[in-house]
């Protein structure tokens, strides 16, 4: 597996439309990064009722006001961190990808990848939450992804 690494981090993206299409996943994904670690941040740092009612936009929030117990806010706590800390990984991750690393690629697309699947997953499908920005969200993510896989197509074609 370290062989595989290696040998994904050595390429060189030398094709001006690989670069382009680089460029444009890391963009998407400063986007994508940048949103979530504000989420992250805003999650963290409101009380129970806003929190959930900024996550699960698509429901009234009169819907969701309760008397929750203080582990739900803890719940929610270590859901803001797990969105902050993703967010920042992705703009780590952008920068490099703007520099043509391979490897920052799949590490992006990883986590980004897998924390917007679990969003569609339970909250799209479910039907908690609006189109923008939520799903506007998992959209750019998987743009970034998809236009990262044609990059990766390229260099090993070549």
């Amino acid at each position: 597996m370290l062989w595989l690494t290696n040998r994904i981090g050595a390429q060189e993206m030398s094709s001006d439309r690989s670069s382009l299409l680089l460029r444009i996943s890391a963009v998407l994904w400063i986007v994508w990064g940048a949103v979530h670690l504000l989420a992250g941040v805003m999650t963290m740092s409101l009380d129970t009722v806003s929190a959930i009612s900024g996550i699960a936009d698509g429901v009234a929030p009169e819907e969701l006001v309760n008397d929750y117990h203080p582990a739900v806010g803890a719940i929610l706590n270590q859901h803001g961190w797990n969105l902050a800390w993703g967010g920042v990984v992705t703009l780590i991750g952008a920068l490099f990808i703007w520099r043509g690393s391979m490897v920052a690629v799949f590490v992006t697309a990883l986590v980004g990848g897998m924390l917007d699947f679990g969003y569609f997953l339970f909250l799209d499908l479910g039907g908690y939450v609006r189109f923008v920005p939520g799903t506007i969200m998992t959209l750019i993510s998987g743009s970034a992804i998809a236009l990262s896989l044609v990059v990766y197509g390229f260099a090993k074609s070549e």
